[in-house]
């Protein structure tokens, strides 16, 4: 689909991905809907968009509160008149430790953001993108949602759901005017165990594994671009273009390659 003039919805706005996500969008012409649960990161994505925040507006608003998010359509419309495609970016990672040692409260969170937050602003935006000539649904799973991550385990179960989700939603609207799009992110140099109130075991030893790590800017075009294009699915990263080849031929010989260089990250 085109970008110039039409409306993007992009949750996780204020940060990482998604807020490079918002930048590129703007630089190419789009007007884009922030939503993100920090006003303080909304507020540095509309300092950065510079003179091109006359095409941004914000929304504070956490994906995990289906109240907050069926009240956004109205707010976007009002805004900018319009939508015309949903990127949802946001979402969280769990604490590094095995499925054992979480509690289901905290198994509850990581689903609440990471599958119950898509659920919720596809809900509250598919009516109106399906009235669109041209319209668009990107959601980001996670190079975890098709090969296991120790110690990431209830992620990587959120990011598959939101995978089978996002290709359940490509059949179905195959013959409408809106194109479906699955992400798979590999190791991108973002903020994420921060935002998620999580710390990496072992990360500053000096005997932890060094991860090649894809730039927010890079995902962020990788994403627009895949968009853009209307396809099926895209990776980012040179990891997750790998292991996405190397697990539909040898499934687990990947799962112990990802099993042992992750070893040193479980508490």
């Amino acid at each position: 689909m085109d970008i110039q003039d039409k409306v993007f919805v992009v949750t996780g706005g204020g940060n990482g991905i998604g807020r490079e996500v918002v930048l590129n969008l703007l630089s190419k012409g789009g007007k884009v809907a922030a939503v993100d649960l920090s006003p303080d990161g909304l507020a540095g994505t509309a300092e950065l968009a510079g003179d091109q925040a006359a095409n941004l507006s914000t929304h504070v608003a956490s994906v995990a509160d289906a109240a907050a998010v069926a009240a956004l359509p109205e707010a976007v419309i009002a805004a900018h008149g319009q939508v015309d495609a949903l990127l949802n970016v946001a979402g969280i990672i769990q604490k590094f430790v095995p499925f054992a040692e979480l509690s289901t409260p905290e198994i509850e969170k990581v689903f609440a953001v990471n599958f119950w937050g898509v659920v919720n602003t596809l809900q509250a935006f598919l009516p109106h993108l399906v009235q669109r000539p041209s319209a668009a649904i990107v959601n980001v799973s996670s190079m975890g949602g098709f090969i296991p991550v120790p110690g990431q385990t209830i992620y990587g179960a959120s990011k598959a759901a939101v995978k089978l989700l996002t290709e359940g939603l490509h059949s179905e609207l195959r013959d409408t005017t809106v194109r479906v799009t699955v992400v798979f992110p590999g190791a991108i140099a973002t903020n994420i165990t921060g935002n998620s109130g999580v710390v990496i075991p072992g990360s500053d030893s000096a005997e932890a594994p060094k991860f090649k790590m894809t730039t927010a800017v890079e995902a962020g075009e990788v994403i627009v671009n895949a968009m853009a294009k209307g396809a099926y699915r895209a990776t980012i990263g040179s990891d997750a273009k790998m292991l996405d080849r190397l697990t539909r031929l040898a499934p687990e010989r990947a799962m112990a390659m990802v099993a042992e260089q992750m070893a040193s990250l479980r508490s």
